[in-house]
């Protein structure tokens, strides 16, 4: 019998060829910004200020991230999934490589964060509608109990595209000196990301348009204005989401951004070994995301993504001590457990969420409550566990997590009760 993977290989290739790109432009801005972005575009008194100023650019994505959503799901509920899937890809794209070219705040003053602000804008709104796209593409396509490990090929792209850009920064601080990396050398994995945005263009221009898509086209006309109909008949679920992805975003963004800026400053660690640390924790995450897609094929998405959130619950209270422990080895345990948890709050939700929403309003029902969590999670991230860290050391920083975990259960058992009714 032939695998469902080699049936449908060029639809999973342009699902995660589509989010390894679009998160490696992401992710890269988010190590530009814990290394060099503080005192490039953002002056101040002093390098703790400097870092918060450029996690709150970091942050601007994140609120990007639903009008993305609202945008692409309009259209890719309406027009459909291919189409809106090369736009979003290309505006974020074109919003990264963009950035290479900006001038500093010592080039042109106060028109250097803004323009920097602008183009992360953009970032987040085409990262806002791709997600959901790529999700829908790989479990619209998938064959009767294969939902969740089709739906886990998507999620691969996030430490796919993680691998790429951290590696990319550590080949360059190990090619370069500090005054030529901060002076240029920065701009690199920016430019860079023009080849990867022409590979997932040509990749996901040869696929067709998904099948329960089509039916549900051939069935009925495209509703109006999706935004609407979610918000009058689906808001719970909507809601429900919303809270139940906040873990996956809390772990990934305090185990590299933050982890990463307060490793090589407050913690001073060479931000070369800790980018070397952060590449190898990151395998972990593969791990994760390959066994609970498994896992939630043998019982359910549910299931597997519950058990996520008791565990991100418990790492919240070990990751704080582990990451202060002055052992790199300790540190290196903790970023891999969390990555490894995070898997398991993150593999599943490419079947999960989807499955709270009928087709016709799918695209923008993911992406809504995939982003909208991003803000709770991931925008609030690195700037809460960097206030904590000022306030009560690393040891607390994890209370986040915890908190995060708790956040993410309520969303599961609100969404246990919608299924009901």
């Amino acid at each position: 019998m032939i695998s469902p993977y080699r049936q449908h290989r060029r639809i999973l290739a342009a699902s995660l060829a589509g989010t390894a790109v679009e998160f490696y432009d992401f992710y890269i801005y988010a190590t530009a910004a814990a290394l060099v972005f503080g005192p490039l575009f953002f002056p101040a008194s002093s390098e703790a200020a400097q870092l918060m100023l450029s996690f709150l650019s970091f942050g601007l994505a994140f609120i990007a991230r639903p009008f993305g959503a609202v945008l692409f799901g309009h259209y890719g509920d309406r027009i459909g999934r291919k189409s809106t899937l090369v736009v979003s890809l290309l505006l974020m794209g074109v919003s990264t490589l963009l950035i290479a070219f900006l001038p500093t705040y010592a080039m042109a003053g106060w028109i250097a964060p803004l323009l920097l602000c602008l183009l992360r804008f953009g970032q987040g709104l085409g990262l806002g509608g791709e997600w959901g796209g790529a999700a829908l593409l790989a479990v619209e396509n998938a064959p009767p109990g294969w939902r969740a490990r089709f739906g886990m090929v998507p999620q691969l792209g996030a430490p796919v595209g993680f691998l790429a850009a951290n590696g990319m920064f550590l080949l360059l601080g190990m090619g370069l000196s500090e005054a030529d990396f901060a002076a240029w050398g920065w701009r690199i994995p920016f430019l860079a990301s023009a080849i990867l945005v022409g590979l997932g263009l040509w990749v996901r221009l040869k696929i067709n348009e998904t099948p329960e898509f089509a039916q549900a086209l051939a069935k009925d006309p495209p509703i109006p204005v999706p935004i609407g109909e979610l918000i009058r008949n689906h808001a719970l679920a909507a809601f429900a989401g919303t809270f139940a992805v906040v873990a996956c975003f809390a772990i990934f963004y305090l185990s590299t951004a933050f982890a990463l800026a307060h490793g090589t400053t407050a913690l001073g660690y060479e931000r070369e070994t800790f980018l070397a640390v952060q590449l190898a924790a990151t395998l972990f995450l593969v791990l994760g995301i390959i066994a609970a897609g498994v896992q939630a094929d043998a019982s359910s998405s549910a299931r597997v993504l519950t058990w996520g959130c008791v565990a991100t619950i418990g790492m919240g209270m070990m990751f704080g001590p582990l990451l202060g422990s002055g052992s790199l080895w300790l540190v290196w345990i903790a970023l891999s457990l969390a990555l490894f948890v995070m898997g398991f709050v993150y593999g599943p939700l490419g079947a999960w969420l989807p499955s709270l929403f009928p087709p016709r309003v799918r695209y923008t029902g993911a992406s809504v409550a995939f982003n909208a969590g991003g803000i709770l999670g991931g925008a609030v991230a690195p700037v809460a566990a960097q206030a904590l860290s000022e306030f009560g050391g690393t040891a607390i920083v994890g209370l986040y997590l915890t908190m995060a975990g708790m956040f993410s259960l309520a969303g599961l058992l609100l969404a246990r009760r919608y299924e009901a009714r």
